[in-house]
């Protein structure tokens, strides 16, 4: 039986050909010689495929296989702009990127001709309304942050900007960011990369993250250092301290700097060499267990002048968070602040597993630890901001509702900018000059611009909450009962907040915990 012809045998075969039907017609005919131009190059492709062993597919498919290469890189674009519906897109619809280019342009937002969400589809959500509407005063969105221990209490807005670093970020977005802050009266969370001139420029408000790294605070060693904390917390436009502790995205692993985002400029701001990958510790070195935090804590409410000290965590052991209440409780030590990060939370730069199996989602998380707080009589005391996917009026009274104070968003924010979701955030080839330090392209991000869309963005999302929680008969926020929030569990049947997130158990207890996991 006859052997068959391979791929690779035929385009071999196919370049004899060309070289003998090239050089017959020459004869009759010089200008045919220029078709080597093309024949050359390519057969010289066609060796480099056969000898190299990275890519079984080049070797098979010589040239050809290329091809795979150049529609896969080209893929994503095709999905988004052809085949993409309104409801489809990950992490982001197309209909949610929508409603935020909307309200950052400050044009029409409406939609025609009623939903298209499929409301017997289990997972479905809404809010009650009420057959008589109330007035929301805009002062009801805005919420006093500071425990009896803190000495400078923060009024705050309910929907403020999540923590992205200068260096995952570019220059001019960091300036756009905090200026549209600026404008709208908000607050701009530094992330963990330090606090560069590009967050102090504008003037807005900031909550200063201090993340494992100890960028902006760390001695030469690495460790968290006293002084230099000092001499730069007492910067005014610094308005809260946030000690990230983990992150919903990457729970348990330190933040992640690609080494073609950390140029001498970034490098000299963070302390570290340029041009390096950066990765975080995945724990503090200033504090080791729920005590020494809460030590930290007060060290940092002290050095700080008395402004509020809050902690970001993504909950995962429910039981050592209740072991820090259970420490907060005895020795009356506690943050004026908790930022629960939902593992559906965003990042620039995260591995897989971590991404996509580690940590609590927002709700259960919400809710657990607003339990755990009302549970050792600490709520009054703490105040809880929320962050996961949060962009429109109807998701923060959702996050209100199970708990939540006030509310973060970073990815809603970077839309503002104009993101348009292409998922190049650590590549450094940021189309739009947001997630790059590629000078060609963060060039193109005009300042003055984008943070008007970023305050227009804010101001346009407040409007809609309040328009939601008038609809719904809530004059405040205290009103935004779980009760109210209901979904389909299954088809025919639904369950509010209330019957899925604090339904109490026959003991009592709200869930079941540990009782017997208490304090040494």
């Amino acid at each position: 039986m006859a052997s068959k012809v391979s791929v690779r045998q035929t385009i071999g075969y196919v370049f004899i050909a060309s070289y003998l039907i090239t050089f017959f017609f020459s004869v009759f005919d010089k200008q045919m010689l220029w078709l080597l131009l093309a024949i050359v190059p390519l057969h010289i492709v066609y060796f480099r495929d056969l000898c190299q062993g990275r890519h079984t597919i080049l070797r098979n498919y010589p040239i050809v296989g290329h091809l795979r290469y150049i529609f896969e890189s080209f893929r994503p674009e095709i999905r988004q702009y052809f085949f993409e519906s309104d409801l489809d897109g990950k992490p982001f619809s197309r209909r949610q990127r929508s409603i935020v280019y909307q309200r950052a342009k400050n044009v029409r937002e409406t939609v025609p001709f009623g939903m298209q969400s499929n409301s017997q589809e289990p997972g479905f959500e809404w809010i009650a309304h009420s057959m008589f509407p109330v007035h929301v005063k805009e002062d009801a969105l805005r919420v006093t942050v500071g425990s009896n221990r803190c000495a400078k209490p923060y009024n705050c807005s309910i929907y403020n900007i999540s923590a992205m670093s200068y260096g995952s970020l570019s220059k001019t977005a960091m300036k756009a960011l905090n200026g549209g802050a600026k404008l709208g009266g908000f607050a701009h969370n530094t992330g963990e990369g330090g606090i560069s001139p590009f967050h102090l420029e504008e003037g807005g408000d900031l909550i200063w993250q201090i993340g494992t790294g100890n960028f902006g605070c760390r001695d030469n060693h690495g460790n968290f250092s006293e002084e230099r904390f000092a001499q730069q917390v007492m910067h005014p436009n610094i308005k809260m301290v946030e000690i990230k502790i983990s992150q919903g995205a990457k729970p348990g692993h330190g933040g992640i700097l690609p080494g073609a985002k950390n140029t001498p400029e970034i490098a000299a701001i963070r302390q570290v060499e340029p041009y390096t990958t950066v990765v975080s510790p995945p724990a503090h070195s200033a504090f080791t267990d729920q005590f020494t935090l809460l030590l930290y804590i007060e060290k940092l409410r002290v050095l700080s002048g008395g402004k509020p000290i809050g902690i970001k965590l993504c909950i995962g052991n429910k039981q050592e968070f209740e072991r820090i209440c259970q420490e907060m409780m005895h020795n009356q030590l506690y943050p004026d602040f908790i930022t629960i990060d939902g593992a559906e939370g965003g990042t620039g730069a995260a591995p897989l597993e971590f991404t996509d199996s580690l940590g609590m989602p927002l709700y259960d998380a919400l809710a657990f630890v607003h339990n755990m707080l009302k549970k050792y009589g600490l709520r009054d005391q703490i105040k809880l901001m929320a962050a996961g996917k949060i962009i429109t009026g109807v998701d923060i009274i959702k996050a209100v509702a199970l708990g939540a104070d006030m509310c973060y968003s970073a990815r809603g924010m970077m839309f503002a900018l104009g993101c348009i979701q292409a998922l190049q955030c650590d590549s450094g080839r940021c189309p739009v000059g947001i997630a790059t330090q590629d000078k060609s392209l963060y060039d193109g991000l005009d300042v003055a611009d984008k943070r008007v869309r970023v305050a227009n963005f804010h101001r346009n999302t407040l409007k809609s909450t309040m328009e939601v929680m008038e609809a719904c008969g809530f004059k405040s926020l205290k009103d935004i009962t779980p009760d109210k929030v209901f979904r389909r569990v299954e088809p025919g049947k639904t369950l509010s907040f209330k019957d899925i997130y604090f339904t109490r158990n026959a003991k009592g207890s709200t869930t079941e915990f540990n009782q017997n996991y208490v304090l040494n």
